[in-house]
């Protein structure tokens, strides 16, 4: 357990140290400066060239948004194309095929909001096609779109007064060509390295040591491997996702992908404080979500290694932790830091079954999904965190009767109506969706079901309805995990959470990105001896305050029916 420790000490400070370093890159390349990676402008140029863009014209808050949004529209639509497809198409050499609408329109609107979650079994359920060009590619642009947010909202935050907020497709180029693709290219080779297979030729078939014949499936595994954690994306190449040895083949590439899915949001909370010459600020916004994730993963790491009790009362050994569905060579402790760390940063992969974590490790799970804002995805986990901000400043004003101001911008009625809407919202498509589920579930299984089948719940009681919770809460917080106790891929769990996966992705997007085009347009004021200052300790305390009592006010009552009437059954 100590080595155990040891490992997650050194890799949370591998994290943290390029993270800062990455940061620093960042900014300079969103603010036009000379970076490393300048000699990709060629590259650039070209695709402007052939789409007729101009990277130097400022566009505004709506030609910002216009452009985010019909081009993911644009991308929906020929990924529903394919998918629908893949049978007809080449590079399929196992012959997969084409998806059901309802699964087709759940998997393309999954991977575009950079969630990722799926109802179907990667390795025989998308074709070498589909998982190159549609779902690896779906994992760059989601990735780029989120971070092209993320530069137009702290574009907006500048010490200046104008309507003008960059360019849309140059912070959305440049975030592929100088950030993404680079770090990709060497994960990938390190991946390779260490076994990861790289081909377009179809399963394998091995005999086993009884004698019966098994199907290897393989592929261009580690051509998207890079992008699932780096974007915190998330879909797994295989459906056991990173708990399979040809997805994560040892301990070295377990702790590649853990620092490959963190180090994006941690830079990121970093580049704010270059971009803006706030580093204060940085350091007081790191500090918070670094304590809320601490919070949430040393508990899950403590109550996984002392086991699982009602194994124990099984007459099963828990010396080493619970070890129900993990990986020996991984290990309760970096398996428990995993969980909350792919819930907390929304990237969904797993190297061990979340099903199988203690009720309270699941409980810390769903926290972090329903908080969404310590670090968070790419570029959109700042912006989540953005909301709580704006609400503590409001509330500090108030409290001690001024108008609310940040960074130089009054904050009135209109920013405070957008972050409480953006606030309330993810309580809303959670607690329906699981409610009207559940509802289901209890009166009329077969709805929910596909075909008539009323079995689509494989664990009835305290669990099945986490289950519920946790589908829901996963599509909401753009995650992809999921417990895996349910038959989710029918008609309603495919609609019901796709429609969650939409507005869970871009209301809390697009809500951000305005309040930082309404606040760009106001008239700066400088900062005075009677100024909030929101880069101080007493601040952070109020932004903690916020997250916990929203989420606690929020959801208390569903994860009393869930995660701990669990617990306390046990």
């Amino acid at each position: 357990m100590i080595n155990e420790l040891a490992g997650v000490v050194v890799i949370f400070a591998v994290i943290i140290l390029t993270g800062y370093i990455l940061g620093k890159y960042i900014a300079k390349v969103y603010a036009g400066e000379k970076s490393l990676l300048d000699f990709m402008s060629p590259l650039e140029n070209m695709f402007y060239r052939l789409s007729g863009i101009d990277p130097t014209r400022e566009m505004t808050l709506k030609q910002n948004l216009f452009a985010l949004l019909t081009i993911n529209l644009i991308w929906f639509l020929l990924g529903m194309l394919v998918l629908m497809t893949q049978a007809w198409l080449p590079l399929n050499p196992d012959g997969i095929p084409n998806m059901s609408p309802h699964l087709a329109f759940n998997t393309t609107i999954s991977f575009i909001v950079n969630c990722n979650l799926q109802h179907y079994y990667g390795e025989s359920g998308v074709s070498y096609f589909s998982q190159l060009f549609v779902l690896t590619f779906f994992q760059f642009v989601s990735a780029a779109t989120g971070m092209a947010a993320f530069a137009i909202l702290i574009n907006g935050l500048r010490d200046r007064t104008t309507s003008d907020l960059g360019n849309f497709w140059n912070y959305f180029i440049k975030s592929i060509t100088r950030i993404l693709l680079p770090i990709c290219v060497m994960l990938a080779i390190v991946f390779v390295i260490n076994g990861m297979p790289a081909t377009y030729e179809g399963k394998e078939t091995i005999h086993t040591l009884e004698g019966a014949t098994l199907p290897v499936y393989r592929g261009p595994v580690a051509a998207m491997l890079p992008i699932k954690h780096l974007g915190t994306n998330g879909g797994g190449y295989f459906g056991a996702n990173s708990a399979h040895p040809l997805e994560n083949p040892n301990y070295f590439t377990n702790s590649v992908e853990l620092i490959a899915q963190m180090i994006l949001p941690v830079a990121l909370v970093f580049t704010l404080g270059f971009y803006l010459n706030r580093r204060k600020l940085s350091w007081m916004i790191f500090g918070v979500m670094t304590i809320g994730f601490l919070a949430l993963a040393i508990p899950t790491m403590i109550a996984e290694t002392q086991g699982n009790s009602a194994i124990a009362a099984m007459g099963i050994n828990q010396s080493h932790g619970n070890m129900e569905g993990k990986e020996v060579r991984f290990g309760p402790v970096v398996s428990g830091f995993w969980s909350i760390a792919t819930t907390v940063i929304s990237t969904g992969s797993v190297n061990g079954m979340q099903d199988s974590l203690t009720p309270l490790s699941g409980l810390n799970a769903l926290l972090a999904m329903m908080i969404n804002a310590f670090y968070g995805g790419v570029g959109v986990g700042f912006e989540n965190f953005f909301i709580y901000l704006i609400i503590a400043v409001f509330i500090s004003g108030l409290m001690v009767g001024r108008t609310p101001e940040m960074l130089g911008k009054k904050i009135e009625a209109r920013e405070v109506k957008i972050a409480m809407i953006v606030a309330l919202l993810s309580p809303f498509l959670i607690l329906v969706g699981t409610a009207m589920t559940a509802w289901f579930a209890a009166n009329n299984a077969a709805l929910v079901g596909y075909g008539g089948k009323e079995s689509w719940l494989y664990n009835p009681g305290f669990h099945g309805f986490s289950d519920i919770l946790y589908e829901f809460t996963s599509s909401n917080a753009n995650n992809g995990s999921g417990f895996e106790s349910l038959g989710d891929n029918t008609p309603w769990w495919n609609i019901a959470t796709g429609f969650v996966l939409i507005l869970g992705r871009y209301i809390p997007l697009i809500g951000p990105v305005v309040i930082g085009g309404l606040m760009a347009r106001k008239k700066f004021i400088p900062e005075s001896s009677g100024t909030l200052r929101i880069d101080t300790v007493t601040f952070g305390v109020m932004i903690m305050a916020v997250a916990v009592v929203i989420t606690a006010l929020s959801f208390f009552p569903a994860l009393a029916l869930g995660p701990l009437a669990e617990y306390f059954s046990m």
